[in-house]
């Protein structure tokens, strides 16, 4: 299966490859150093990602990480509703760390691969795309651009899903989009990339 990683895409994740700007601080004091190790012992088993800058401010890392944690572990969305929200985000800001990190999630959450491609290359969707996906495309990509939802959007998102569920896809969507623009600005290598 062809994963259309970063390295592929220079055109869409332009800082791919780029020297990182803010990374984990040079000396950890106590509360990094604790904050650091929570982060080891818990899910994620490591500091990267967003939590490489976010180490600079422990009780941020820690409340971001709660929300992070929250939407990935211990959220109702359908695991391939959230995964491909996630790459509909990291794709629509350029995020090299999220789009690498979650674009083989998305696969293995049984996202169509031709989805994948389409998404990757800025192309249409298959006609045959679960409604669901294309649903949150939009929806990932109106509240990316717009701050908002249209009104047909909203209608469609209400059919769809429950409210309780509406609110969890947004809230995922503006988490994403925050940690994807702090990793933006830090120039936070990919995944694959950390050592």
């Amino acid at each position: 299966m062809n994963q259309f990683f970063s390295s592929q895409l220079a055109d869409a994740f332009p800082d791919a490859g780029s020297p990182e700007r803010i990374g984990i601080p040079q000396s950890l004091n106590a509360e990094q150093k604790a904050a650091a190790d929570e982060l080891m012992n818990g899910p994620r088993g490591g500091v990267y990602g967003p939590f490489r800058p976010l180490l600079h401010r422990p009780s941020l890392l820690r409340a971001i990480a709660k929300a992070g944690e929250t939407l990935r572990y211990e959220g109702s969305l359908d695991a391939s509703l959230r995964e491909w929200t996630i790459c509909v985000v990291a794709r629509e800001t350029s995020n090299v760390f999220e789009w690498d990190m979650h674009l083989p999630l998305a696969a293995k959450t049984g996202v169509p691969e031709a989805m994948l491609d389409a998404l990757a290359f800025a192309k249409d969707l298959p006609e045959d795309a679960p409604a669901d996906l294309v649903l949150s495309l939009t929806l990932a990509r109106e509240l990316v651009a717009d701050h908002r939802l249209k009104d047909e959007t909203y209608a469609r998102a209400r059919q769809q899903w429950s409210e309780a569920t509406l609110v969890e896809l947004i809230t995922l969507v503006g988490y994403f989009a925050a940690v994807c623009w702090l990793m933006n600005v830090a120039r936070t290598p990919g995944p694959k990339a950390v050592t």
